[in-house]
C-alpha cells in the first residue's frame, strides 16, 4: 500500500502542477480550459458525487484526490 500513495500521491502532483500552468499560462503555455482533465479521474468516486449533488465547480476538482490520498493513506497506516 505504500507504493500505491507514492504513486497515487506523484500522479496527484502532476495533474495539479498540469492544471497550473495551463489554468494561467505559464512557462509559455497557452491557456487551457480543460488543463484539469488529469485530475478528474484521480478524484472520480467524489466528483461523480458532487456532479449528482450540483456542486461542481473548479475547486472540487482540486479537493477530491486529496480525499482519496487521505483513504489510502489510512489504508496504509491500519
Amino acid at each position: 500500500m505504500k507504493w500505491v500513495f507514492w504513486i497515487f500521491l506523484f500522479l496527484y502532483v502532476a495533474a495539479t502542477t498540469l492544471l497550473v500552468v495551463g489554468k494561467f499560462g505559464w512557462f509559455g503555455q497557452e491557456r487551457d480550459p480543460i488543463s484539469a482533465v488529469f485530475l478528474v479521474p484521480l478524484g472520480l468516486p467524489w466528483n461523480l458525487l458532487t456532479d449528482k449533488i450540483g456542486l461542481v465547480n473548479a475547486g472540487v476538482s482540486l479537493i477530491a484526490p486529496a480525499v482519496n490520498l487521505g483513504i489510502i493513506y489510512w489504508f496504509w497506516k491500519r
